[in-house]
């Protein structure tokens, strides 16, 4: 039969909200300098292979900063929310102002052409793609979208063979899919007017989201609302 799951209403809005800004993140990283993926790792260790392969040293190098720092970021999202599923009540406000900070850092090394900006915001992906993790069993990434088509198709492919699926993963697919899409088409509009200082739109949007969630936070502790029930 059916698998019948729910996502809380704040994961499902925070959800949303965090593949937007992370679109947004990655076609700011596209249309700049170095024209790069900021929020996903396929594409730059294609790229760090490649640039091995044909024995270019500062390529290389670029390259493997840029993934270091994705993992670092992902590292810190271990260090501060230290758990695997999702659930209100972590510390995911400490690890939303902290890629907050990180964007807002990136802003005026992109703007003096520096790639290191490109690294800052890399590991700000990071951070916010580990902070997501699972939830119910269900991994619940936010910062790239390959997985998401992946179970698409799969789950299209299943329907049709007459099989019940995962309607809530379908569901989660479409959100962070429709959600980045979305961020991305915003982020090429504002990159047009502002440049490298778009990032100072999801990074103002992401620190609001920290402050948010805290605020949110203390009022379900106040009001005695259990995490299931929101």
């Amino acid at each position: 039969m059916t698998v019948l799951r729910k996502l809380p209403r704040w994961a499902w809005i925070g959800g949303g909200i965090l593949a937007f800004i992370a679109g947004m993140v990655n076609a700011a990283g596209y249309m700049g300098f170095r024209h790069q993926s900021i929020t996903n790792l396929t594409g730059s260790t294609s790229l760090l292979g490649i640039a091995v392969g044909t024995g270019d040293g500062g390529e290389a190098w670029h390259w493997l900063l840029s993934i270091s720092a994705f993992v670092v970021g992902a590292l810190l999202s271990g260090l501060i929310v230290q758990q695997h599923t999702l659930k209100l009540g972590r510390r995911y406000g400490v690890a939303l102002a902290l890629e907050s900070l990180l964007l807002f850092a990136a802003v005026p090394l992109l703007d003096a052409g520096s790639s290191y900006g490109l690294d800052l915001a890399a590991m700000a992906a990071g951070l916010q793609n580990g902070m997501a993790s699972t939830y119910s069993g269900m991994v619940f990434r936010t910062t790239h979208v390959s997985g998401m088509f992946t179970d698409l198709g799969i789950y299209i492919g299943q329907r049709l063979r007459g099989l019940e699926v995962d309607t809530l993963r379908i569901r989660v697919c479409l959100l962070v899919v429709g959600s980045f899409t979305f961020g991305s088409g915003v982020g090429a509009v504002l990159f047009r007017v502002f440049g490298e200082h778009t990032l100072l739109i999801p990074a103002t949007l992401t620190g609001l989201c920290g402050v948010g969630y805290g605020i949110y936070r203390q009022y379900t502790i106040t009001a005695g609302i259990r995490p299931d029930e929101v």
